[in-house]
């Protein structure tokens, strides 16, 4: 019980069926259709061992309608015994067509007495484990339901009339463990039966109440108030870039700007598309943190796009007489101490790296702002270990977390209700649209024709494969054997490979090949997803693309298109396509806008898999349907204010009934 997470009476109460099997009437034997689930009762005609094909153990039962043959495959002496010539036989399983006639295989079977009843209600079947039958999940089920029955915490009067119609929760919790007979099984499946309705919105409020708690807990905090000086860093800064912001740029600094000369800690989320131009943003956040004194750490989930950071805010900020560290696992001994060292007593106003910078011994003389890059892909734990680090200070620094797969409406609602977004929605001037093909593999030596017209004007293509080494199950092509016949094909052109088990000084070095234009052709991993910047670079192309996500797709799409020069990304992909992979590369194909993108891919994947990391694993909504019940979002989300500060104690109640242990989960 303990690995199904049961812990509490609450728990087994909300451990609710995965489906349903009717034991509630019987289908007389000539009726029972094949490739349907049937019950079936009749007088055992025969039962025989045969050995071949292999040893198996055959019923014929009948009744006045017909015969059927209940087949199994494996089998004991005491099931045998159970079930003489002649015992009335009670089976239920799914008809098929045999050779010599219709079957059962493996069906549920039992001995009866004439008249045995029906069951009265459907029978529920859950998730568990092999060590816990059904038989006995269903008792304790039963059992602590009738022990500790469900308290109603929704004071009366609270709910619009729509829903104030609905069951109570304890009444909807038994209606969804015992479904009276002639429910109907559809509207138990696909949820829309009002039991369901009930649990969705409760589960919505509960987590619209715990997101609000957090996020007033969070104002409670104070931090450093950061503010620009006059002729200061952030001035001299924006004076020195080389380009205009876009006024999207502008409106999103403002408000970051804003954030940082308040008390209360920033808990921001910078969102916008590949190439919209948030690093620039985050550097100007970084400057004014600066200007007023205390020290910036910007975290990545790569070394490549640490990297990438690290060089274009050195080249940025260095000449402004900015000390920059740069601290990531690979970088060990002395030169890693030295790091440290400057981190600790403050010389290094700006911290870049990876998961290294919260690691234990580093130690900041005065953090006032963190900024995390691509937060998604973070787990909790580190962004919790984060969170504990800055902590350690006597103000609590700015939090800033930029993210280019764009947060769709309800996410936005439910996973980062207690977060307050910036949106980048236009992309700076000069970048012209990324035209996208989908190809089939057998169409290879047309893409290759394409590229090597590209190298031949003196531009530069990516070309990703999805593994190094060589999967017989999936039978792809690895990044080792692809590098080797494109360097053939595309002689005397210079063909790069790029790969995440290559050293660190290894990939740095092939990236500063590439981006200075000596590697006409770059194979690589999805190592070179985010952060990647080479103007020059104009043709995506990507192999076996219906085994990538949606959002890393557009992702490695972002990396051409960033300079003048038309740019097209190429979508090789193999048959036969899932339902699945046709979506993701039509959706490719149709549209190049990450917010479209977003919720396309939100529609294929569900939020728990395209939240990623998001959770720890376990889903912080197990019932409602962020597609399905955004009316009973947009209620739970107008309701939850009214709660807190009229019922705190029924709401901290309901939050720990669904949430139980994983609230520290939000303040990630």
């Amino acid at each position: 019980m303990d690995k199904l997470g049961l812990t509490r009476d609450i728990d087994l109460a909300l451990h609710l069926p995965i489906r349903y099997e009717d034991e509630t009437r019987l289908t007389p034997i000539a009726q029972a259709r094949e490739g349907e689930v049937a019950q079936i009762e009749g007088r055992v005609l025969a039962s025989r061992i045969e050995l071949r094909p292999r040893r198996q153990w055959l019923l014929t039962v009948a009744d006045d309608s017909g015969q059927i043959v209940l087949r199994f495959l494996n089998f004991y002496p005491n099931q045998q015994k159970a079930l003489p010539e002649g015992a009335l036989a009670r089976a239920r399983g799914e008809v098929r067509g045999g050779f010599w006639g219709r079957e059962m295989v493996h069906p549920q079977v039992r001995a009866v007495q004439a008249d045995a009843p029906l069951a009265t209600a459907l029978t529920p079947v859950y998730s568990t484990s092999a060590q816990l039958p059904q038989a006995y999940l269903r008792k304790a089920v039963a059992a602590a339901l009738w022990r500790a029955p469900v308290q109603e915490l929704l004071p009366p009067g609270l709910l619009p009339r729509e829903l104030a119609r609905l069951p109570s929760l304890q009444d909807a919790l038994q209606f969804l463990h015992h479904p009276p007979a002639r429910t109907s099984v559809a509207a138990l499946e696909d949820r829309s039966h009002p039991a369901w309705q009930r649990l969705k919105f409760e589960e919505l409020l509960a987590q619209q109440l715990s997101q609000l708690q957090a996020q007033r807990q969070r104002a409670r905090l104070r931090a450093p108030v950061l503010r620009a000086v006059d002729g200061g860093l952030s001035e001299r800064f924006r004076g020195v870039l080389p380009f205009e912001l876009t006024g999207a740029q502008q409106r999103v600094v403002a408000e970051i700007t804003a954030d940082l000369g308040r008390s209360q800690p920033m808990h921001r989320l910078l969102q916008g598309d590949v190439g919209s131009g948030k690093t620039v943003v985050a550097a100007l956040a970084a400057t004014v943190a600066m200007d007023a004194g205390w020290q910036c750490a910007l975290m990545a989930p790569t070394e490549i796009l640490a990297e990438q950071h690290f060089r274009k805010l050195l080249q940025w900020l260095e000449p402004l007489g900015v000390g920059v560290a740069w601290l990531t696992g690979s970088r060990k001994g002395k030169a890693r101490a030295q790091m440290i060292e400057r981190v600790a007593s403050g010389e290094a106003q700006l911290v870049v790296g990876t998961h290294a910078v919260i690691q234990g011994d580093v130690q900041f003389a005065r953090l006032g702002l963190a900024i995390i890059d691509e937060q998604h892909r973070f787990g909790v734990a580190q962004r919790l270990e984060l969170r504990r680090k800055l902590a350690s200070q006597a103000l609590e620094p700015h939090l800033l977390m930029m993210s280019a797969t764009p947060i769709p409406r309800t996410l936005a609602m439910t996973y980062f209700a207690d977060l307050e977004v910036s949106t980048i929605d236009e992309l700076p001037p000069g970048r012209t649209p990324i035209v996208t093909r989908v190809f089939a593999d057998g169409r290879r030596e047309d893409v290759i024709e394409r590229v090597h017209e590209e190298i031949g004007k003196g531009r530069q293509v990516y070309w990703v494969v999805p593994l190094i080494e060589e999967s017989e199950a999936l039978d792809l092509q690895n990044a080792t054997e692809t590098h080797a016949l494109l360097a053939e094909t595309f002689a005397p052109a210079a063909v790069g490979l790029l790969h995440g088990r290559m050293p660190a000084a290894e990939k740095a070095a092939v990236m500063a090949e590439f981006t200075a234009g000596r590697i006409g052709v770059l194979v690589a991993t999805t190592v070179i997803e985010v952060g990647v910047d080479v103007p020059n670079a104009s043709v995506m192309v990507i192999e076996h693309a219906e085994r990538f996500g949606l959002a890393q797709l557009h992702q490695l799409r972002g990396r051409v298109g960033r300079g003048a020069v038309a740019s097209v990304c190429v979508l090789l992909y193999t048959s036969p396509l899932s339902s699945t992979g046709r979506e993701r590369l039509k959706a490719m194909a149709e549209t190049t806008d990450g917010f479209e993108i977003a919720r396309r891919d939100l529609d294929i994947r569900g939020p728990g898999e395209f939240m990623g990391a998001r959770q720890s694993g376990d889903a912080l909504l197990r019932f409602a349907d962020l597609q399905e019940d955004t009316r009973l979002l947009d209620v739970a989300h107008e309701l939850a204010p009214r709660l807190l500060d009229h019922h705190a104690r029924a709401a901290q109640d309901l939050v720990a009934r669904w949430l139980g242990g994983k609230m520290e989960f939000l303040k990630a």
